[in-house]
């Protein structure tokens, strides 16, 4: 089943039928046990409101409540590469090549909740860079003590220039406002981990033509979904749960940038397609 925000109230989705929650808040709901079984036994007393089709025509907000962003680097082949060679000439590049083969994983802070795009917003390129590109990932939602409750999409946006000038320069280069898009909703599975088979892929438009558009499967990632939460939360505390991007592989070519005007669509079986327009 899938979990919307539309208009601030919390919206579930469930074998084409639509159901409204508003006893609870997002940080509560994320955060209960057996989510799936909560909110399987929630709409069995409630009537439905819509359809999906009624869904997909509203306009949806952040489907979170005050929940962190987080975000793994380097768990893909592709991005591997594609980092070190925006750091080729600044001697970083062999920085991203250990990480890649390490036992201990890239992690970086990404947004708080408030700095968040939804789908339909638009998301920012830095003034002061030259060099930007979405990064579209597979997001886990997790609750406080740990475990993944469900997974969503996520557009880390990043100006490949800054990055590569120095690698200290991460966090500029990742975290400003605009920077970090979720949604439109987040798949709960009775089963906790999501088929590794899924689809992942991205088209960009620009003046209504397919300017960059690849896919691959989740598969393709080296560290496991549980391992990358198992290093986040080793010594960091999430009252009310996190949200952790897992990486990308599909990265345009170096003589690719994103331009004002672009339109991201990034879709992942099962979940839908997150969509926003480059401010």
């Amino acid at each position: 089943m899938k979990i919307f925000n539309l208009n601030k109230t919390i919206a579930v989705a469930h074998k084409e039928s639509f159901y409204t929650i508003d006893d609870i808040t997002w940080d509560e709901l994320l955060n209960q046990p057996m989510l799936f079984s909560f909110l399987l036994n929630k709409i069995q007393m409630l009537k439905p409101v819509a359809d999906l089709e009624t869904i997909n025509s509203q306009e949806v907000g952040v489907p979170m409540g005050s929940q962190e962003v987080w975000a793994a680097g380097v768990t893909y082949l592709r991005s591997k590469l594609a980092r070190m060679e925006e750091s080729e000439e600044s001697g970083g590049a062999t920085f991203y090549d250990k990480v890649y083969d390490a036992e201990r994983p890239e992690l970086f802070f990404k947004a708080n909740a408030h700095r968040v795009i939804p789908s339909g917003g638009k998301v920012r390129i830095r003034k002061d860079s030259s060099w930007n590109v979405p990064e579209p990932e597979l997001v886990l939602v997790v609750n406080a003590s740990g475990s993944i409750v469900g997974y969503t999409i996520g557009n880390d946006m990043s100006s490949r220039s800054i990055e590569g000038e120095n690698p200290l320069y991460l966090p500029q280069a990742k975290v400003y406002d605009g920077s970090a898009a979720i949604g439109p909703c987040v798949l709960v599975r009775e089963e906790e981990d999501i088929d590794p088979a899924t689809g992942i892929s991205i088209e960009i438009r620009r003046n209504e033509k397919v300017v960059y558009a690849a896919s691959t499967s989740i598969n393709q990632m080296k560290r496991k979904h549980a391992e990358l939460v198992d290093f986040l939360y080793r010594e960091y505390s999430f009252p009310q749960g996190a949200f952790l991007m897992t990486g990308t592989c599909l990265v345009p070519d170096e003589d690719f940038t994103l331009n004002s005007g672009d339109a991201i669509a990034i879709s992942i079986d099962g979940i839908g397609t997150l969509q926003n327009t480059v401010a």
